[in-house]
């Protein structure tokens, strides 16, 4: 959040002053210098800057310091030095005062309510005070998105996790609420929290399904019941996985699937065997063959058929078996019989 100084309007008649408590009733001598122009506070997460405009003199050659002091409710002005805030801001030629840049102890506590003023110095000379407005972090910080956001697609879901947009130390005065905006891609937008936790779970979502979403923190500060709603963050989308009853159907689906293309094929070639059974039994014949005695003839007529076939002829052809009878007396072939 910036906020910063605007002039007062002033009405018919009225002269606007702007009086330095340190001189009442007079004048000061030495505030001959221009006062910073637009001051501005930015408190951004834990950031706590105060910038300005340099005052610009064309008679010096010597730089323009700036001097900021701060007091809390109700107390005195305190230098901006690393003994009382933790920050230099005293005559320092730079125009922006930055509390916590020094280390994570540097910065005003976030539940204080401060007041800054600022001013140019040259020497002795100086610049009348600039005040700003009181603010207390809490109430007026600008809260970002939540950061080093991780999204694990699961089984028809997506796990979030994430980490704060800035510490809080007392986490009893003051804590986080995180909600997440999600979506199937083209489809209506849902919310879903608050939640304390920094890893959020997305369930019953759709298996294979591209799911887009945001993060967004809430900051929520128990001391003046202040809600302080933080930015989106960007938009990033997913893929849910099958979870276990998709992937049974998965299987019975591929595995009824195989087995019908199975039997289509199946039938398909029984089909076409029937249909064409005499092209596929022509196909598939074995052509009549020459037998080589022919074959060797034709190769060579002049040779004689007879002797061609009578070379090659084996001996084992000419071999004849004989066969005896013989003849037993009836008695005789009893007794075989009868051995046998």
């Amino acid at each position: 959040m910036e906020f910063q100084i605007k002039e007062k309007r002033k009405r018919p008649g009225v002269v606007a002053h702007t009086c330095n408590p340190s001189t009442l009733g007079g004048r000061d001598p030495l505030s001959q210098l221009p006062t910073p122009q637009h001051p501005k506070i930015r408190l951004y997460n834990a950031e706590q800057v105060l910038s300005w405009e340099p005052v610009a003199l064309s008679n010096s050659t010597r730089p323009v310091v700036y001097r900021v002091q701060f007091k809390y409710t109700d107390s005195e002005w305190f230098m901006t030095d690393v003994m009382s805030i933790g920050v230099n801001c005293t005559q320092i030629t730079a125009t922006e005062c930055d509390f916590t840049a020094a280390s994570p102890s540097a910065g005003f506590p976030m539940d204080f309510n401060v007041t800054l003023r600022l001013r140019a110095e040259l020497g002795a000379l100086h610049s009348a005070w600039v005040t700003m407005p009181w603010f207390q972090h809490y109430r007026n910080v600008t809260v970002g998105p939540p950061e080093n956001i991780e999204v694990t697609p699961g089984e028809g879901s997506l796990i979030i996790r994430f980490s704060s947009p800035f510490d809080i130390a007392d986490t009893s005065t003051a804590f986080f609420w995180y909600h997440v905006h999600y979506w199937e891609k083209g489809g209506i937008q849902q919310v879903k929290g608050p939640f304390r936790s920094n890893s959020i779970s997305l369930d019953n979502l759709k298996p294979f399904r591209v799911y887009c979403l945001q993060v967004q923190a809430q900051l929520l500060w128990n001391k003046s019941n202040i809600l302080r709603l933080g930015h989106l963050s960007n938009t990033s989308c997913y893929e849910t996985m099958a979870d276990a009853s998709t992937e049974l159907q998965q299987v019975i689906l591929i595995s009824v699937g195989t087995f019908s293309l199975l039997l289509v094929v199946a039938g398909a070639c029984f089909f076409l065997v029937l249909k064409y059974r005499g092209l596929i039994k022509y196909w598939f014949h074995t052509p009549p063959s020459i037998p080589l005695q022919i074959e060797e003839y034709l190769k060579d007529p002049t040779q004689p058929i007879l002797e061609a076939l009578d070379k090659d002829s084996s001996p084992k052809d000419d071999v004849w078996d004989s066969v005896s009878i013989i003849s037993f007396p009836e008695k005789e072939q009893e007794d075989v019989l009868q051995t046998l």
